[in-house]
């Protein structure tokens, strides 16, 4: 069993919002190191692995069973659109956590004709890359990057019994462990630096939860299935009127298509889509600001991560956070890389 190594403070040297974004956490002002991570703005990246769908594999039977019918006897043409619908993220996750990603939306499966245990992302078809592969080549990341602390939620599960579920959690206890932050934390860059946590994992099954401490409770996801960035804005800004949950929360800047937007549209893309509404969403994004009042932000979490400085844009809401009185010695650096 790893010995738990716990990370040295940063020099207090750091520069505010680094545009290094492989280290903007571990560079951040010394005065974001004690707010709760839950009251900083990070940037999360929606359906995260879909840049390794598998062309070949058939429709998940736990989604559309239309489409998987239609895909099944008109395989040639429904297929290339479904892979035109369910590509989010071009960016290998490991590019992501070098551009500055810090939440992750892991969408896991087992295939139901797989005698093993090897377990699948899935977005509608299922991705060629494997959940420990990715795991493990994440925990590479954070060994080489002991100040960067990153989110990773395995919800929407599909096709995984309790079998299933108790291999899953072995694994990610297995590869991370010690980096676990525990639940019964508050969590803030300084505390999780002190004990050597780099990982909170959030899980969506309640039993495997309250089974294992190092779980956390599925995090809140504020999914607006829109098609187009002002309704999806009239969400959100609503979901703020409500008021934020007293934890770590996601507002989902991710335009959504149903079947039958996509079969009016065979032309259309997922990517067109968010192309087409980042300009305005992006402004929405500059607005917001984080921290525990009722109508603050969290993390943003998007489609193609790499596309209009959207990274950026949410990680320069922190400033917001940092007192006037640091401003005076910040300011030729703050506005580094912004657009």
């Amino acid at each position: 069993m790893r010995h738990k190594k716990k990370t040295k403070n940063p020099s207090k040297k750091s520069i505010p919002l680094c545009h290094e974004l492989a280290y903007w956490m571990s560079r951040s002002p010394e005065c974001l190191w004690t707010i709760p991570l839950s009251n900083l703005s990070l940037p999360g990246s929606h359906d995260a692995v879909t840049y390794s769908l598998d062309e070949t594999s058939t429709v998940s039977v736990n989604k559309s069973k239309l489409l998987g019918l239609m895909d099944k006897h008109m395989h040639g043409i429904i297929h290339p659109i479904i892979l035109r619908w369910c590509i989010t993220q071009k960016l290998t996750v490991l590019e992501q956590l070098d551009a500055g990603i810090r939440y992750f939306d892991f969408r896991i499966a087992h295939r139901p004709d797989d005698p093993s245990t090897t377990f699948h992302f899935v977005h509608m078809l299922y991705t060629t890359a494997v959940v420990e592969d990715v795991l493990w080549d994440i925990l590479r990341w954070l060994e080489a990057h002991p100040c960067e602390v990153i989110i990773l939620a395995f919800r929407d599960f599909d096709g995984l019994d309790e079998d299933h579920h108790r291999h899953l959690v072995c694994c990610i206890k297995k590869i991370f462990c010690c980096r676990l932050c525990p639940r019964n934390v508050v969590p803030t860059l300084q505390h999780m630096w002190a004990h050597g946590y780099q990982v909170i994992a959030s899980y969506e099954d309640i039993l495997q939860v309250a089974l294992n401490s190092e779980l956390w409770p599925a995090i809140p996801y504020w999914w607006g299935d829109k098609t187009t960035a002002k309704k999806l804005i009239q969400y959100l800004e609503l979901r703020k009127h409500g008021g934020r949950p007293g934890g770590l929360f996601v507002a989902g800047i991710n335009l959504t298509a149903d079947l039958a937007y996509i079969l009016s549209h065979l032309h259309y893309s997922i990517k067109k889509m968010t192309l087409r509404g980042l300009p305005l969403l992006n402004c929405w994004i500059k607005k917001q600001r984080p921290g525990p009042e009722k109508d603050c932000i969290n993390i943003i979490s998007g489609d193609f991560i790499e596309k209009s400085n959207f990274v950026q844009n949410v990680i320069n809401l922190n400033e917001k956070l940092i007192p006037k009185e640091h401003f005076p010695n910040m300011l030729p650096l703050l506005s580094f890389g912004k657009t």
